[in-house]
């Protein structure tokens, strides 16, 4: 696990080292255990590679990165693991000119791209970003793992490509970041999360999951996808039986390899399925007791599953820590997650996945997550939600209009209480009336609420978000058969669009932070192509979400794990923003800020903060998203003064 970067100079313009080094101790909590940077000058191409490095295989020198070939020629820069790299090897070294000189994967992703370029990328089974150049052709490409679980933003500057794993890195390495992207903005506002490919930045891009970018000596490519999750296939359900057993047989062997490490591993545990399954596969798998890692809040009920969490450790004999946050610990922690994000990011709970990472860290490297299992087998309300839409409009429209709809608007609405979210939920499906099941779940997924639209100084200026979205979504679902049920199609469009941009980019930043691998078995190929086989009615069926993983496990985990509701990785962000975070809110979030955008109203903010801290509706998911992007508005322009020009 490492941390990356690089030029490429089309005009043979020498790179400076300084930035590469400027660069890498930018991203040195990626990689604290060895750093290294290349250059070199031909007569049409200069190149610069550096790289930060976490190590995981082969912890000795021998897996220095940058790393080169035997013959010189090729060069690689490599972040994330390769979990078949060993069957790789076996492969490889059939090749009598291949000499090996260390255990690490790097040496196997080396020797893989070489042999095969390209279509190295489709044989790899892991998490990666990496960057492959032939000093003597002057060309190479970028590529980023299957469903982008490890990040890669680059930007293309006059003659220069530049790359790095975190996009505050691209600073040191010579890009000018004053330019923001007006419609990121939005996203970053409407979902708490900025979509692929764009970033804050309108001249940096996030390389797509299941992508790759060539560059050559006339500059940059096209970017291309090698990898489509939604034309993986369908499984052989007669090679496993039925699809319990299917499921139980792909999700455990997806967990054995990724046990492969030199260094100690574990698992987060947080009481909930997928986290449950995991630590269950790797009980069974590693002999021995594992280690196992759990957040809890103290005082905050609503908000702490450490019981569920103790019934499985107790299960599987786990050697279990827990973590019991105060309101202190998370107020502390929140200025300095805020610092580390390098762009503005929405989803609270990276809070608490940072502090847990942080405790995790003090025990182990590696670390196994149930992280994707949501968006594959339905475990979000949103998923469940559209028979309670159908329902809701199965009332006389009369009625609905007139006593039900008013009623729901008058209620307080809190995720502090279960009243109060589930007056949340009833308001979210009121936010549209379209018959398109997968309008209806982008509507869904806004964190901003109809009442809160007038944040934009434009009138519908918001919509465009969604109408954008709703586009994306209907070419994806194109891709798909034509006989694929709309719950599918809403699940496969979270697989490729939400969870990179959301749920991988909270995990990877919240635990690199602390250098700590995470590892997410449930997004193995085999593991994504067996639960896309799958119909709807197996994932989310009368209100159970999840069926089939709570069936294929029923009898190996604590019926009290399986039978219980969703409850999210959450902070109780809403409450904070009521009270020991208001006054921190406000010196951040103030006029001159928010008016630097040019697109808000800080008296519309004025508005929102008033209605969530009167509890007439709950705000603080775009509360939050404010805050961290004024944040880092002050972040960014404080260090403008020292970016390279």
């Amino acid at each position: 696990m490492c941390g990356i970067c690089g030029i490429i100079s089309f005009d043979a313009q020498p790179v400076c080292e300084q930035r590469l080094q400027d660069c890498c101790r930018d991203m040195r909590h990626r990689g604290p255990n060895d750093e290294g940077i290349w250059t070199h000058v031909s007569a049409r191409v200069a190149a610069g590679l550096g790289a930060v490095r976490l190590a995981i295989q082969d912890p000795s020198l021998l897996g220095h990165q940058p790393m080169i070939d035997p013959t010189g020629r090729y060069v690689l820069v490599f972040n994330g693991e390769i979990y078949n790299f060993r069957d790789l090897r076996r492969e490889l070294e059939g090749d009598p000119s291949q000499r090996w000189t260390s255990r690490s994967d790097t040496e196997v992703v080396l020797a893989a791209c070489v042999k095969w370029g390209v279509d190295a990328l489709d044989r790899f089974n892991g998490m990666w970003a990496l960057a492959f150049y032939d000093r003597e052709a002057g060309d190479g490409f970028l590529s980023r793992d299957r469903f982008g679980i490890k990040p890669l933003c680059y930007a293309g500057k006059e003659q220069t490509l530049l790359f790095a794993s975190e996009t505050r890195s691209l600073g040191p390495l010579g890009l000018d970041r004053r330019d923001i992207d007006p419609k990121a903005l939005t996203q970053h506002l409407q979902y708490g999360f900025i979509p692929h490919p764009r970033t804050i930045y309108k001249d940096v891009c996030q390389l797509e999951p299941g992508h790759l970018l060539r560059f050559n000596s006339d500059g940059i490519g096209r970017t291309e996808r090698y990898f489509d999750p939604l034309a993986v296939g369908t499984v052989d359900q007669e090679d496993h039986g039925d699809y319990r057993t299917m499921l139980r047989r792909a999700i455990g062997e997806a967990v054995a390899c990724r046990r492969v490490s030199d260094v100690p591993i574990g698992a987060f545990l947080s009481g909930g399925i997928d986290s449950s399954i995991v630590v269950a596969h790797l009980s069974e798998t590693m002999g021995r007791a594992i280690k196992t890692f759990s957040v809890g809040y103290a005082g905050q009920d609503r908000y702490d599953e450490t019981a569920y969490a103790r019934l499985v450790a107790d299960r599987f004999g786990t050697e279990h820590h827990e973590v019991v946050l105060t309101e202190r610990d998370a107020l502390e922690a929140v200025p300095w997650v805020l610092d580390h994000l390098g762009e503005p990011f929405g989803d609270a709970s990276i809070i608490p996945t940072s502090l847990v990472s942080e405790f995790a860290a003090r025990f182990v490297t590696v670390i196994l997550s149930g992280d994707g299992a949501d968006e594959l087998f339905g475990g979000y309300w949103r998923y469940s939600a559209h028979s309670a839409y159908e329902a809701f409009h199965r009332i006389p429209g009369p009625i609905r209009r007139y006593l039900v709809e008013p009623m729901i608007g008058a209620l307080g609405s809190s995720k502090s209480s279960m009243l109060g979210n589930r007056v949340r939920q009833l308001r979210k499906l009121l936010r549209t009336n379209s018959v398109d099941p997968l309008a209806r779940h982008i509507a869904w997924s806004r964190i901003l609420s109809p009442e809160a639209a007038g944040l934009f100084r434009q009138a519908g200026h918001s919509d465009a978000a969604d109408d954008a979205a709703i586009t994306q979504a209907r070419e994806l679902a194109e891709r798909l058969p034509a006989t694929t049920d709309p719950l599918n199609r809403i699940l496969a469009y979270d697989l490729v669009h939400q969870l990179p941009a959301d749920m991988l980019r909270k995990v990877d930043l919240a635990s690199m932070m602390h250098s700590l691998e995470v590892r997410v078995p449930f997004l193995d190929p085999a593991v994504v192509r067996a639960a896309l086989s799958l119909p709807a009615s197996s994932k989310v069926h009368r209100g159970l979400r999840k069926r089939a993983l709570v069936q294929a496990y029923r009898g190996r985990l604590p019926d009290q794990v399986l039978d219980r509701g969703k409850q999210g990785f959450e902070l109780p962000i809403g409450e904070f923003l009521r009270g020991q975070l208001r006054d921190m809110f406000h010196d951040v979030v103030d006029r001159t800020t928010v008016e630097s955008f040019g697109l808000l109203s800080y008296d519309a903010v004025q508005g929102i903060c008033r209605e969530h801290q009167e509890r007439r509706s709950e705000h603080a998911d775009v509360l939050f998203s404010l805050l961290s992007l004024c944040w880092w508005q002050g972040y960014n322009c404080a260090s403008k003064s020292v970016l390279p020009a």
